[in-house]
């Protein structure tokens, strides 16, 4: 499996996980925050009509909004593309972003839909001036627990994510190693290619 490719379904199952837990122990905002996107998707997922198949559009279409509004996209494509970034102009920063976060969404949802049953305990939750971690670990059916840490940082009133740390690899990072890799042995165009055709790869593993 290509790095990109992988990097993209670890994601996805973070995303679909965190979304779907039980509550834990009282925290602060950042956590109480995750805990207001767990309720939306569970309501999504719970809703009767939406769970039809003539409605997996309207479905999908909700479950990508609460990723939307529980990520902070536009961080983490800055943190991602690292030094590169500066060097876009506005018009390819905004194309990057849109890539990214449409190819995270789709992956998102896709792998939200394959739901079983996981659980989560939060584990803590350290805060300081505007940036947070919440710390869980996701304990599946055989009672196997990993650890999954989510790097936060506050938007006004809303605390967003803006790093998923799975088992002490973080994600954003994982993708800089990657888009770094790219542009130096090709070029920002070549990286900008390959993310349009996973994007078109992602879609089209998620229609209906």
């Amino acid at each position: 499996m290509k790095p990109l490719r992988r990097a993209c379904l670890v994601l996805a199952s973070a995303l679909a996980l965190v979304l779907l837990t039980g509550r834990g122990a009282t925290a602060g905002p950042p956590t109480d925050q995750l805990r207001e996107s767990i309720d939306r998707a569970l309501q999504a997922l719970g809703n009767p009509d939406l769970r039809k198949e003539i409605r997996t559009r309207e479905r999908r279409a909700a479950l990508r909004g609460i990723a939307n509004d529980a990520f902070d996209f536009d961080e983490m494509t800055k943190r991602a593309l690292a030094r590169h970034w500066h060097g876009r102009t506005p018009a390819e920063q905004k194309e990057f972003v849109q890539l990214f976060a449409d190819l995270m969404e789709r992956s998102y949802v896709s792998k939200l839909e394959l739901y079983a049953g996981e659980k989560i305990r939060y584990t803590g939750e350290s805060a300081e001036g505007e940036l947070a971690t919440v710390r869980t670990k996701i304990v599946t059916k055989q009672g196997t627990e990993i650890p999954v840490d989510y790097r936060m940082h506050r938007r006004g009133d809303r605390w967003l994510v803006y790093d998923v740390v799975i088992e002490g690899i973080s994600l954003v990072a994982n993708y800089r190693s990657q888009f770094n890799a790219i542009i130096q042995t090709s070029t920002y165009q070549d990286l900008v290619a390959r993310m349009k055709t996973k994007a078109v790869s992602v879609a089209e593993s998620v229609k209906e």
